[in-house]
């Protein structure tokens, strides 16, 4: 297989100098948090003392829409979610979880709509053309679900099968792509609305396949008695989080409290929490 979505993750890889501009265009309510960026920086966000995040909760273990309150009352749960919430706590800010279609929750960013964008977010070239992002805080492994029966055993017997996909995620970018850049082309590739719809279809026999994270496939093939993921893996990335180009002060406030929460543990134990190391 062409390995060209491993050089497009490493040409898009996080690192801590990931660097904007200054202001946003829809931030203009001042916050009472104080950003780790340049001395004198104030951080604004769309709607005064709250962080709102765009998601689409139809991704498990990372947001998914809760039976209950969800988590601390927000009535969601998962990963990003937690993750969310200590961010805003350590930001004093009330998070705000604004549920949506995939394409949606990113365009949220950049409309102005929402502060941030956690779903599952991978960096590559042109959502750096439009966003700018954090360090990465996760690692999303994409991977192949088929039918137990199936005559896809590799990722090279993909060639000429239908294949499934979250709309706008980075495994439609990928398998839509060109043949010579690794992809199966768009007449292949069907994007639903969310991973749930893409492995309903895969059931249904509309879809040969579905290309999708390793944390949601695992939980859908438990779901769907009858389905398997494949062995080999179809890409690997890192999960970051979205902001408006330019806003630099959120950027920057974001990363310093990532990192507190990366040298204390809270990261690590949340994603435990969700994916146990022996699911690994």
């Amino acid at each position: 297989m062409n390995k060209k979505f491993l050089a497009l993750l490493s040409a898009g890889a996080l690192t801590a100098t990931l660097l904007a501009g200054c202001g946003s265009g829809g931030n203009t309510e001042s916050s009472t948090a104080e950003p780790s960026g340049e001395e004198g920086a104030t951080l604004t966000t769309i709607e005064s003392g709250k962080l709102i995040m765009s998601t689409n909760a139809q991704f498990p273990p990372y947001e998914l829409v809760s039976d209950g309150e969800g988590y601390e009352g927000t009535g969601y749960e998962g990963i990003d979610v937690e993750i969310a919430y200590a961010l805003a706590q350590k930001l004093g800010l009330e998070l705000v979880i604004d549920d949506m279609d995939f394409d949606g929750a990113l365009l949220a960013v950049q409309n102005g709509k929402s502060d941030m964008v956690m779903a599952g977010v991978t960096v590559n070239e042109e959502r750096l053309v439009n966003m700018d992002f954090t360090d990465s805080y996760a690692n999303g492994v994409q991977v192949v679900i088929v039918p137990e029966d199936s005559d896809i055993q590799t990722i090279e017997d993909l060639e000429g099968k239908k294949i499934g996909t979250q709309r706008g995620t980075t495994g439609y970018i990928y398998c839509s792509d060109t043949p010579e850049n690794g992809g199966y082309g768009e007449d292949a590739v069907t994007g639903y609305e969310d991973g749930a719809t893409a492995v309903q279809a895969l059931m249904n026999g509309q879809a040969d396949c579905v290309v999708i994270d390793n944390a949601p496939a695992q939980e859908y093939v438990k779901a769907n008695p009858g389905l398997k993921i494949l062995d080999t893996e179809f890409a690997n990335e890192d999960y970051a989080i979205g902001v408006a180009k330019g806003n630099t002060a959120l950027q920057d406030a974001l990363n310093t409290a990532l990192a507190e929460l990366q040298a204390d543990g809270t990261i690590q134990s949340i994603i435990d929490k969700y994916i146990p190391a022996e699911a690994e």
